[in-house]
């Protein structure tokens, strides 16, 4: 009867963390940035992995909590997180277009970059960082019902399980990633050269706006 609800339980944490990853807000941003900052693939995925971690482990956390303190209660605070997920993203789209925006105006008037816009701070590393503290802001509660399902069958099945879902989740998002990526460098137009951050920005921030309008 164990054996068989775990490998039932499994098989949901590996299709719901697989699909729940074919959202936008989960590769879009990574192959736009990818593009932008002409990121290599070891990067991309490795950026990508940090975010997918932290995005499945604070879920995680959450399920863990829930199983102390009560599922209720932890489930509707992440609900609520994932919630303002899709306006956190199209803020730091804004926010990462704008920055672009100026930094492409300094290339223009200047012929090269202004010190104060790519000299001072390490753009490609406060990118990185930023993302992950967003997608570590942003759970994903799917976990915490599987978690809760899989508790009775103890610790070890438990951690498998989230483990499962964590594979499933990280291993789709970075083939999401890598394969938009491989595209996107293969579009050599000036314009992207120049504009290119700005245009991320504003792919990202797009992409916030849907996932929040659609509920995704």
């Amino acid at each position: 009867m164990g054996g068989g609800l775990f490998l039932t339980l499994a098989g949901a944490a590996v299709s719901i963390g697989s699909l729940h990853s074919l959202a936008p807000d989960h590769w879009v941003p990574f192959a736009a940035l990818a593009r932008a900052q002409g990121w290599p693939a070891r990067k991309t995925a490795l950026v990508t992995f940090l975010c997918g971690f932290g995005h499945v482990t604070v879920s995680a956390l959450l399920g863990l909590l829930g199983l102390l303190f009560g599922r209720q209660v932890f489930e509707r605070l992440g609900q609520r997180m994932e919630s303002v997920a899709g306006l956190l993203l199209v803020g730091f789209g804004l926010a990462y277009g704008l920055w672009g925006l100026r930094r492409a105006a300094g290339k223009r008037l200047h012929g090269h970059p202004h010190p104060h816009y790519d000299h001072v701070h390490d753009p490609s590393r406060a990118t990185a960082w930023s993302l992950f503290l967003l997608f570590s802001a942003d759970p994903c509660v799917a976990v915490i019902p599987l978690l809760f399902s899989a508790a009775p069958l103890g610790t070890l099945q438990a951690v498998a399980i989230v483990l499962f879902y964590e594979v499933a989740t990280i291993g789709t998002m970075i083939s999401l990633v890598l394969s938009a990526r491989a595209g996107a460098v293969r579009l050599r137009l000036p314009f992207l050269d120049r504009w290119g951050d700005a245009v991320a920005g504003g792919v990202i921030a797009v992409t916030g706006l849907v996932v929040g309008l659609l509920g995704i």
